[in-house]
Parts: structure tokens; C-alpha cells; sequence
């Protein structure tokens, strides 16, 4: 997994509407990039409405707000749609940019093993510089800990 005070790795993945979004676009903004298992599910959900519902708050920390999940453009649409969000989301299909990102696991649901995106939180400044990762993120209080480390750095 990349740390604190690695650059971050370049990419460009499709948005919600299929347009092309890179890192190196947002240069010079800070971007909290969160990376999530599955659109439409109940955790997934939880997490990218905390986003919506607190925006104006990464607003006025200046931040960049994207989440990367590994379905496809459609699923994200939807799921975009539906939950009337107010941000960006990537559709990282192949996996590549969880892969680099080092967030692409093995996981476990009732002894079943597969794999997919963990939840993951990178907050990356102007200069695309990792300056803290919230591993293991959870969705009910994801927004809490985005905003209270952005607060400090």
C-alpha cells in the first residue's frame, strides 16, 4: 500500500458519465481519493452519502473529494444517480489504479475467498504527495476522520 509521503500514483480512469479524470488534472488542489468495494452496497452507500451530505465541508478545507470502486462506468452511474451525489466517482474496472494503489486484496464473506478493492483512504496534497492514509475506513465515520486529519495537516 502506498504511505504517507509517497508520491501517488498517476492515473486516468473514466467518471460516472464515462470522461476521462486523471491525478494529474487536480494538480495544485488537494484530493482525498477513497477507494470503496462495490457500488450500491449498504456500507458503500453509507460512505459516499457521509460524502455528499458533509461536501461544503472538504470545500472549505479546499479538497478534491473521488472515489474509485473497481465496477464498471454503468454500475457507477447508477449508483451515482440514485444516491444524488454531489462528487466524482471512477470506475477502475480492471482494477489497475486499486492494484497500485496497493488496495486490491484478498478477502474473505462467510468462507467464501475473493478479490476486491479494500476500503481505503489517501489524502494527497497540491504537489500529488500521499500525506495520510486511512486504511480499513469505515463508512459511518469515514467523514469524521477525512475531515478531523485534514484539519491537522
Amino acid at each position: 500500500m502506498i504511505s504517507s509521503g509517497k508520491k501517488a500514483p498517476a492515473f486516468t480512469l473514466p467518471d460516472e458519465n464515462g470522461e476521462p479524470v486523471s491525478l494529474g488534472q487536480l494538480k495544485g488542489q488537494p484530493v482525498v481519493l477513497y477507494f470503496y468495494p462495490k457500488a450500491s452496497t449498504p456500507g458503500c452507500t453509507t460512505q459516499a452519502c457521509g460524502v455528499r451530505d458533509h461536501l461544503k465541508d472538504y470545500k472549505k478545507e479546499g479538497v478534491r473529494v473521488i472515489g474509485v470502486s473497481p465496477d464498471p462506468v454503468a454500475k457507477v452511474k447508477k449508483f451515482h444517480d440514485a444516491q444524488k451525489l454531489n462528487f466524482t466517482l471512477l470506475a477502475d474496472e480492471d482494477h489497475a489504479v486499486c492494484e497500485k494503489y496497493g488496495v486490491w486484496a484478498e478477502k474473505s464473506m462467510y468462507g467464501k475467498k475473493y478479490w476486491g478493492a479494500t476500503r481505503t483512504t489517501f489524502i494527497i496534497d497540491e504537489t500529488g504527495t500521499v500525506r495520510h492514509v486511512i486504511e480499513k475506513a469505515s463508512p459511518k465515520t469515514h467523514d469524521d476522520e477525512v475531515l478531523a486529519a485534514l484539519a491537522e495537516l
